[in-house]
């Protein structure tokens, strides 16, 4: 078995801390918002992103365009999502997220945010400068091409 780099490793332990932190907090979205996370992040792509078309949001949300059409109707069904006509081709609609939805999109952000910052409260100094130094990091790496 080949030796793995240095980046392999980092890799490997940053891919591993990311999955269990965002586990960590989506158990408590479904919780809180009884909003399971496919249709969240949906949601989020909606409201992030902008209306678009069902294609549009199974190919972002890496789905099938049945699957996709599932998740929206239940999207339309809580009143977090809508269809609208396309302004560019009158025949064609996209969905768009809610007033509601994105409200709840908001709060749902705040409160992960929130639960995470108290994880972090018993960090030293030393250690919270650390972790702003690796965000700043992790989002560079996340532009690049």
């Amino acid at each position: 078995m080949p030796r793995r780099t240095s980046d392999e490793i980092v890799a490997d332990r940053l891919h591993s801390a990311a999955i269990h932190l965002l586990r960590c907090l989506r158990r408590q979205d479904v919780e809180a918002m009884e909003i399971g996370p496919a249709r969240l992040s949906a949601l989020s792509v909606l409201v992030f992103g902008g209306p678009c078309t069902l294609g549009q949001l199974a190919a972002a949300e890496q789905v099938k365009p049945p699957t996709m059409s599932r998740l929206v109707g239940k999207l339309e069904r809580d009143l977090l999502a809508t269809r609208v006509p396309d302004p560019a081709d009158r025949r064609s609609v996209r969905i768009a997220a809610t007033r509601l939805g994105r409200a709840v999109l908001r709060r749902g952000r705040a409160r992960r945010i929130q639960t995470l910052a108290a994880r972090l409260a018993p960090l030293k100094r030393d250690e919270l400068d650390r972790l702003a130094e690796a965000a700043e990091l992790m989002e560079r790496v996340a532009r690049a091409p």
